[in-house]
């Protein structure tokens, strides 16, 4: 790990100051993923930012009838909430079925929507990598993609966004709350907030250099039944081959997210008013326009299989 400098700010424009005005800063919250991609040197800051004494921890009830969720809760603390494991039950699911209880501890809802990318060949220092070092080019086409992108992809890139809990975010339509070094905020809508790999890989979310997330807003309860189904190599511990998160309201109707098939949590919504014609249906329109390698073709049909399930368990069928 390459040295840098380190400061603890208290307040929320300074914190962003901090960053913006210092290329190669970088905010620090749970350390669960930088930490680790410093170690191996592909993320190199020449400062941190730790943002943990800026009051960005409550769970909030919104004026709106939602939720407002600070940057720095935990994943273990939002997961355990009452009114999320009441209201927001499909984002409890996604969060549990994410990383070990250890981890979950550490974790922070902003960090989990900033998580970066589990292809092998962004974490191979030694593999050609345009979301590493643009321009470099793409090991990953061509290359072994069974964990890779099927739509949304790019000729510069092909790998997924691997988390959990914003494939959640991304289906209950929250909002992400950011404060800039010039004490502008911006509210943005989730589906907005993650990028298509396009030809810049590397620019991966809609954020302005130093902007810091402060919280994700949740609107009002859908009602309906929740599930979050991941689909994974081994039980524990594993990123998502495909996952998918879905709120069935009694009608039959309701709305379907997937992850671990594209470069940002993917929704479609003209696919969810194909929900009472079955999965098929769904997923028919859902990945239209996909390009998948030979490796991962199976991604199409397991998220087909895995939401056929979420739909027989909300009936009550299994």
């Amino acid at each position: 790990m390459r040295s840098f400098t380190y400061e603890r700010p208290t307040d929320l424009v300074s914190a962003a100051r901090a960053v913006a005005d210092r290329p190669g800063a970088r905010f620090l919250a749970g350390g669960t993923n930088l930490l680790d991609l410093m170690k191996l040197e592909i993320e190199t800051p020449t400062h941190l930012v730790d943002v943990q004494d800026l009051g960005l921890d409550a769970i909030e009830p919104t004026g709106e009838g939602g939720l407002r969720i600070g940057a720095l809760v935990t994943n273990t603390a939002l997961a355990a909430d009452r009114r999320v494991r009441r209201d927001y039950a499909v984002l409890a699911r996604a969060i549990l079925a994410g990383a070990s209880g250890q981890l979950r501890n550490k974790a922070t809802t902003a960090g989990n929507l900033l998580q970066r990318t589990r292809c092998g060949y962004f974490y191979d220092t030694a593999m050609p990598c345009n979301k590493r070092r643009p321009g470099a080019g793409c090991a990953a086409i061509g290359g072994a993609s069974r964990q890779l992108g099927v739509i949304a992809v790019s000729d510069a890139c092909i790998a997924t966004f691997p988390g959990d809990m914003p494939i959640a975010l991304r289906l209950l339509d929250a909002v992400v709350e950011t404060v800039a070094g010039s004490g502008e905020r911006r509210a943005i809508p989730i589906a907005e907030f993650h990028r298509a790999w396009g030809e810049t890989p590397h620019v991966e979310t809609t954020l302005r250099p130093g902007e810091l997330i402060t919280a994700v807003v949740l609107p009002p309860p859908l009602g309906g039944r929740h599930a979050y189904e991941k689909v994974r190599d081994r039980a524990s511990y594993a990123f998502a081959l495909v996952s998918v998160a879905a709120v069935i309201q009694p009608d039959g109707t309701g709305r379907v997210a997937f992850g671990g098939v594209a470069s940002k949590p993917w929704r479609v919504e003209e696919a969810e008013a194909l929900l009472p014609q079955g999965a098929a249906a769904v997923t028919a329109r859902a990945f239209a326009g996909a390009t998948p390698t030979a490796e991962n073709a199976f991604k199409i049909p397991l998220a087909t299989r895995a939401l056929a399930s979420i739909i027989a368990q909300t009936r009550g069928d299994a």
